[in-house]
């Protein structure tokens, strides 16, 4: 195909595209995916992208990973969907493998996204508890339907009238831009949860929170933090709700984030990660909460809750993180990621911190002082454009306010040559940007 050829084509698409697919946040990137395998996408041309998101933070073992297209396909070819009071096997077995990995939450619920999984969560929250005030960060990001909406503080509240009743928020503690300086974190936490009770009806349900705040510009909890917040939340009888949907499964270098604090969440949210690039999610909870839920006639009945095939590919993708030891493998790439970043950073004074755990970390730009005297969330922008261009796709969602930050994500089985090449081409991007 010749190079005519291919821009008819490529103009021909734009312009369907343009007439037909809603704008639903930002703009479409100027690439047109034919296919992807591994670390990389590709166009119709073969032109190559290295995808350092991880498709939309979910695809942890890489596109098109030959162990999970054999299990779709078998899967598809036995049982894809069913009733959804009818259960199967890889239903149950991935609720009990799920369970022997939090042996504290053997109940489990399987849906679709992370937004509907936070919604289930926080009804579970407000039906056991009785309450129905939640309690999230600021910088927050839980989804797009109407309760994990409402507790979602990064974007999308403007427009849509009044989100949820009882809709409050915190702010998450920022070593890098502390709220208030010289402020400890745990001081900080005291004087929201005073300021909470002073507007709180006393109607508490939940507290939700990411352990690390992905979208809102990869905001770190420090170390001591959950277990505070579990206090918090146990002296006014709310539930402590994790979302983990970018964080579990060998994200930050161990199995689920939580580990690293030793605090064990009420209900647990699982996606992205879980399906490894197929909708997937999980709820998960103990079994006092379980059977409180069944006594007061917990509804949540969706079309596919506890489907057969994505259930199948959930365990599948269980199987691998655990047999090819991808939890460590993301701590050791991880460092090496991070060793490259800091390089960087040495180089471009535009870049002020370095920061995340695992194959999750975070580079924050800082305002120019000289020449274009641009903002940091511009240098972001038109780095990750150009990145774009070179061939790198890194810092997905730029919507709302997280700063100047980029968000970097690869596979946990990306290799060394391709984190390389990422730094470099990263490298060549900011170069690119900064002498212009």
């Amino acid at each position: 195909m010749d190079a005519s050829t291919t821009q008819a084509g490529d103009a021909a698409f734009w312009a369907r595209a343009r007439r037909h697919m809603l704008s639903f946040g930002g703009h479409f990137v100027p690439f047109v995916a034919a296919r992807a395998e591994g670390a990389f996408v590709y166009d119709r041309t073969g032109r190559r992208v290295l995808d350092f998101t991880s498709g939309q933070m979910s695809a942890i073992l890489g596109h098109s990973h030959p162990e999970i297209v054999a299990t779709i396909a078998s899967a598809a070819a036995s049982l894809d969907h069913l009733f959804s009071s009818m259960l199967s096997a890889p239903v149950v077995d991935l609720a009990e493998a799920l369970a022997r990995l939090v042996p504290p939450l053997p109940q489990v619920m399987l849906l679709s996204t992370g937004g509907e999984a936070n919604e289930a969560a926080i009804k579970i929250a407000k039906l056991v508890t009785g309450g129905w005030e939640v309690v999230g960060f600021a910088q927050s990001w839980h989804g797009m339907t109407g309760g994990a909406a409402a507790a979602t503080y990064k974007a999308g509240r403007r427009g849509y009238g009044p989100a949820a009743a009882g809709s409050f928020a915190i702010p998450a503690p920022n070593a890098f831009r502390p709220r208030f300086a010289n402020l400890s974190w745990k001081a900080e936490l005291d004087d929201a949860f005073d300021l909470l009770d002073r507007q709180s009806t006393g109607n508490l349900a939940a507290f939700i929170a990411e352990p690390i705040l992905s979208s809102g510009g990869i905001i770190e909890l420090p170390q001591g933090y959950l277990a505070a917040l579990k206090q918090k939340c146990a002296e006014r009888g709310m539930l402590l709700i994790l979302d983990e949907a970018q964080t579990a499964l060998g994200r930050t270098g161990t199995m689920f984030a939580f580990e690293r604090d030793g605090v064990t969440p009420d209900i647990l949210v699982l996606s992205k990660t879980l399906g490894a690039g197929l909708p997937l999610s999980a709820v998960m909870t103990s079994e006092a909460i379980g059977e409180e839920c069944a006594r007061r006639g917990f509804l949540f009945y969706t079309t596919h809750v506890n489907d057969p095939l994505p259930a199948a590919v959930g365990l599948k993708v269980l199987e691998i993180v655990e047999r090819d030891r991808l939890p460590e493998r993301a701590a050791t790439m991880g460092a090496q990621l991070k060793k490259g970043l800091a390089e960087l950073q040495s180089r471009h004074a535009c870049i002020g911190d370095i920061r995340g755990r695992g194959l999750l970390l975070g580079l924050e730009f800082i305002d120019e002082v000289e020449g274009k005297k641009r903002s940091a969330a511009v240098l972001s922008d038109t780095v990750t454009d150009h990145a774009l261009s070179l061939g790198l796709s890194a810092n997905i969602v730029r919507a709302g306010a997280s700063g100047g930050v980029m968000r970097i994500a690869p596979p946990l089985t990306v290799t060394q040559a391709e984190i390389d090449l990422g730094l470099e081409l990263l490298n060549e991007a900011m170069d690119n940007v900064l002498k212009n």
